[in-house]
């Protein structure tokens, strides 16, 4: 009998193989399963290949950055909206906004000054602060996407300077340590594999250097082991999950981390960026969210699952590899996600009854007319619900919140119309007759914009 780990694993082996990859680590995190691993090859050097040998990830590093950006936002140090000028002082481009920034809409070219991957030298803080007024806007802000890890290395540099602190510091104390991610840091250690260059047209495999990448780093310095990062994507995904108490960030700004921004291709619309993440939308109403990873040697790949049957809390992957040419390292977590939420599906709870809906909203339960299409408003989980009565199963309803001083208007607090008013009108005997929900009229019956009757339902 083939196990779902059975499969999983000879996915990993197939990736290794055909990408050419020296080493491949991989990790499957899950609430309600055993931490899942994978290791296939070898490291390069006289340390074995396990769940704790240590890889570069790149620009996965970003992620990490952007939570710190987003703990000051939180904590009222910043807003999104304030130019960047605001909180460091820059020789150009103080007028770019924290929000383009982080969802690389700033128009800001890619690289500090000069020529970095060529003298695999990266400019320290004086350097890339003071070389600011010779770098482009390649693009008119707002436009369109394109990635700048110099806009990163800002936002880190403007996080180490509202702390008191190096990016490094700020990132240990306030991230690594809360999450229990202790393999994660700035440096390699002993148990690092070695990056490889693997030759096209041979089997040679060319050992690629360790650079460090000065004041760029909130862009793409960390090294860190599959285990860490599989937890640090499902944290992404369900932060609700391994951080209950918001210590490190609130799931409503996760929520907001995950709104897409922008897309990254205009035909194809096959992923997106929020703030500071990439977003892949997958069949069924899936997202996979995180970051891919790109270093002299390495490729990394980190993703959490949300939505979808079959998909468990706290779901998340990552793959990491010793070549900067393994490309298949990039489509695996996303097949592996796909593969364990089918093959091995999160169990089903069973529904039990519930409490019944307070008596002053029971008359309201049911079908109601809006723009002349039907709808149906129900009580479940402790909450006003509604949703078009022809809408697919999957698609999430409008939930409704009562506001505390007005009891028969209530905010939509998430699906369609989210934070719009639903308003109840009542007759002389208390029936619920309407309702305007973002001011659109609902009746019992089918009516015409022109034509209402005030006597329906009465």
């Amino acid at each position: 009998m083939i196990t779902v780990h059975d499969r999983l694993g000879r996915m990993v082996r197939q990736a290794q193989a055909h990408g050419r990859i020296p080493a491949v680590s991989v990790a499957l995190h899950r609430a309600d399963r055993p931490l899942w691993t994978c290791a296939v090859g070898g490291t390069g050097n006289d340390t074995p290949l396990g769940p704790e040998t240590v890889f570069r990830i790149g620009s996965v590093t970003k992620t990490f950055t952007a939570v710190l950006v987003m703990q000051c936002r939180d904590e009222g140090l910043l807003d999104l909206d304030d130019p960047i000028g605001r909180h460091l002082d820059l020789s150009a481009h103080g007028e770019l906004t924290v929000r383009r920034l982080l969802s690389h809409t700033a128009g800001l070219q890619r690289e500090p000054h000069g020529d970095v991957w060529d003298s695999l030298r990266a400019p320290d803080v004086t350097e890339l602060l003071a070389d600011l007024a010779r770098v482009e806007r390649v693009l008119p802000t707002g436009r369109r996407y394109h990635y700048s890890n110099l806009g990163m290395a800002l936002l880190g540099e403007m996080v180490a300077r509202l702390r008191g602190g190096t990016w490094a510091e700020v990132l240990a104390e306030r991230v690594l340590a809360p999450l229990g991610l202790t393999a994660t840091g700035p440096t390699p250690g002993e148990r690092a594999a070695t990056g490889f260059l693997v030759d096209a047209y041979s089997d040679e495999a060319r050992p690629e250097p360790n650079t460090n990448f000065g004041a760029v780093a909130p862009a793409a310095q960390l090294w860190s082991t599959a285990p860490d990062m599989a937890r640090w994507a499902a944290f992404l995904a369900d932060p609700a999950a391994l951080d209950p108490a918001g210590a490190v960030l609130a799931p409503a700004t996760l929520d907001e981390m995950r709104w897409p921004l922008t897309t990254t291709d205009e035909t194809l619309w096959a992923g997106g960026f929020g703030l500071g993440l990439i977003l892949v939308p997958q069949p069924g109403r899936v997202m996979h969210v995180g970051h891919d990873g790109a270093m002299p040697g390495f490729l990394a790949a980190v993703y959490g699952r949300r939505g979808g049957d079959g998909t468990a809390g706290a779901m998340g992957c990552a793959v990491l590899g010793s070549s900067g040419t393994g490309v298949p390292v990039f489509e695996l977590p996303h097949a592996l996600l796909a593969a364990a939420a089918e093959h091995d599906p999160a169990d089903i709870e069973p529904w039990r009854p519930g409490a019944p809906a307070p008596e002053h909203l029971r008359g309201l339960l049911g079908r109601w007319w809006g723009e002349g299409f039907e709808y149906v408003f129900s009580w479940h989980d402790g909450a006003l619900r509604a949703r078009a009565a022809d809408e697919p199963a999957g698609k999430p309803p409008a939930v409704f919140a009562p506001l505390p001083d007005r009891p028969d208007v209530f905010r939509t607090v998430s699906g369609r119309e989210v934070g719009e008013l639903l308003r109840l009108t009542r007759d002389e005997r208390g029936a619920v007759v309407r309702m305007h929900w973002a001011t659109y009229r609902f009746t019992r019956r089918q009516e015409t914009f022109e034509g209402y009757d005030f006597r329906a339902g009465s």
